[in-house]
C-alpha cells in the first residue's frame, strides 16, 4: 500500500467547495469524508488505486466498465463500494463521474 499524490490531488480539487470535506488515513489510503461518511479513497493496492462507494442502482453498469469491480475486504464484498484501477480513473472525465456518484450514493 502506498499514497498517490497526484489521484489524491484530483479527487481533493474535485471535492473543492463541497461543505464538510474531511481527509483522513485510513484502510492504507486517503479516506475522503463528506458529511461524516466516506465517499471515495485513494491509495496505490495492489489490485486497485481508488475505491468509492456509489448509488446501488448504477452498480451493475459500472462493473461493466474497465477496470472497475466490486470491493472486497477480508473475503467480503462490500455492498455498494467498488475498486478502481488505474484506467478507470485515468482522464479527468471518468475520475469526475465516479467521484459525483460517491456523493450520490445513498448512506
Amino acid at each position: 500500500m502506498a499514497d498517490d499524490p497526484e489521484l489524491t490531488e484530483r479527487v481533493r480539487r474535485l471535492l473543492d467547495g463541497e461543505p464538510d470535506v474531511v481527509e483522513r488515513r485510513m484502510f492504507g489510503s486517503v479516506g475522503f469524508m463528506v458529511g461524516g461518511v466516506l465517499r471515495v479513497g485513494v491509495g496505490r493496492h495492489a489490485d486497485h488505486v481508488m475505491m468509492a462507494r456509489i448509488p446501488l442502482a448504477q452498480a451493475a453498469a459500472a462493473l461493466a466498465e474497465p477496470g472497475v469491480r466490486p470491493a472486497i475486504m477480508r473475503g467480503a464484498r462490500m455492498r455498494g463500494w467498488l475498486f478502481f484501477e488505474d484506467e478507470a480513473v485515468a482522464a479527468d472525465a471518468a475520475l469526475e463521474r465516479w467521484v459525483s456518484a460517491a456523493l450520490a450514493a445513498e448512506v
